[in-house]
């Protein structure tokens, strides 16, 4: 596959193999392309409209035009605009997922993401039954009480103004994780990185890269219930806005052994999101629009040493709607379904699917929270959440992300 050059959109940084040895993955794209679809509905079937620019120049009826060389050159990357606008994104092949394994192509589709959309996502059911914890080795504490989830109050940007969702579509459909603002080393106070789960936006072993990934800080943040989102405007729904990763990044861990269930690649089930704006921010960072952003720990206490953690996630499968943010804390233990692989956080908490890729907060002596796991999955019945302790191949995702992006 060619590359394409830097003002062309889309492009790959690095093969897979080419990064084994880092033991992360990196692939994105640069963020000049955005189609604009003017109308979208959740999913069924229907057709997105619009226009669309790449370094584009005025039609005379005002609208933009991608040139017909970037086309063309979008074209050998694998990336028809025409019918990519008009929802051929809908229309995947597993043999092509499979084979754009490396590539992580998500361009801007401005309205795609409509409440009713948001509303009816799904999670992406990433949980482990019984019989894969049968043959845990290593370290594994007992199997901690269920800790009841709690509804964090609205307006939910006051209490937890790190914590949104991570909207996504795949083979199967409409997807949903949760995700955290965190902070970004290359820009103090100016970050647009979200931290969430590797299975939020790669499919691991069996798949690639998911589509339209997007976040949305402080979603549903008055609280509104799901009788009340059916009818309410994409403002209440998304109050700081719907912004696209224009760039994402997970373990190679993951995407080499990472599966729908089951315990391969869970120590490493961790991605960083580099977001931009839908509709502009007016010049204002992700950090600067929400007004937080936690800093991440890679060398945080062992198990036995954290005496609370807290989890923030939108729990999308029965009992809950996924329209509701909520928190469980507790004293974690510790889990190791793999000899080989770090031992994981776990907790009790009543969150299911959809609280996937939420943050773990631990503050340390002084008070300061900082982020320190993700949540990765719980068992079929639910009751406990376990996370990765992140570490050097964690860091490595992060820095990586923040380089990428430091001189911009």
């Amino acid at each position: 596959m060619r590359r394409i050059r830097p003002l062309f959109t889309v492009r790959r940084e690095g093969s897979v193999r080419a990064r084994t040895s880092r033991g992360l993955t990196a692939v994105g794209l640069a963020a000049a392309l955005a189609l604009t679809a003017t109308a979208c509905d959740s999913g069924d079937g229907a057709r997105a409209s619009g226009e669309a620019s790449a370094s584009a120049s005025s039609a005379d009826d005002g609208k933009i035009k991608i040139p017909d060389d970037i086309k063309r050159k979008l074209k050998e990357h694998g990336i028809d605009v025409d019918k990519w606008k008009n929802g051929a994104w809908k229309n995947w092949k597993k043999d092509d997922w499979l084979r754009e394994a490396d590539d992580f192509i998500n361009p801007v589709i401005k309205g795609l993401w409509n409440p009713d959309r948001m509303r009816k996502a799904n999670d992406p059911d990433k949980v482990v039954g019984a019989d894969d914890l049968a043959g845990d080795q290593g370290v594994t504490d007992p199997t901690p009480a269920p800790v009841p989830a709690q509804a964090v109050p609205a307006a939910y940007h006051e209490h937890a103004p790190t914590a949104g969702k991570v909207f996504f579509d795949s083979p199967k459909g409409t997807m949903v994780c949760s995700a955290t603002v965190v902070k970004d080393p290359a820009h103090p106070g100016k970050s647009d990185l979200v931290w969430t789960a590797g299975h939020c936006v790669h499919a691991g072993k069996q798949g690639g890269w998911y589509r339209n990934i997007a976040f949305v800080p402080a979603y549903n943040n008055s609280g509104l219930t799901a009788a009340q989102l059916a009818s309410a405007t994409r403002q209440q729904v998304a109050p700081y806005g719907v912004w696209w990763g224009d760039w994402a990044q997970t373990s190679q861990q993951w995407i080499e052994q990472g599966g729908e269930t089951g315990g391969q690649g869970a120590s490493y089930d961790f991605a960083v999101i580099h977001v931009t704006p839908e509709a502009g921010s007016g010049g204002k960072s992700l950090e600067e629009t929400v007004g937080s952003a936690l800093p991440v720990n890679f060398d945080a206490p062992a198990v036995p040493k954290v005496d609370s953690i807290t989890a923030s996630g939108y729990p999308a499968a029965a009992p809950y709607d996924g329209q509701t943010l909520y928190q469980c804390q507790d004293k974690p233990g510790r889990l190791s379904l793999l000899r080989t692989d770090p031992t994981m956080y776990r907790i009790g908490c009543t969150m299911t699917g959809g609280a996937s890729g939420g943050g773990w907060v631990e503050r340390d002596a002084s008070g300061k929270p900082a982020l320190v796991s993700n949540t990765w999955i719980g068992p079929v019945s639910s009751g406990w959440l376990a996370g990765p302790r992140l570490g050097q191949v964690a860091k490595g995702v992060y820095d990586s992300v923040s380089a990428k992006f430091a001189g911009r």
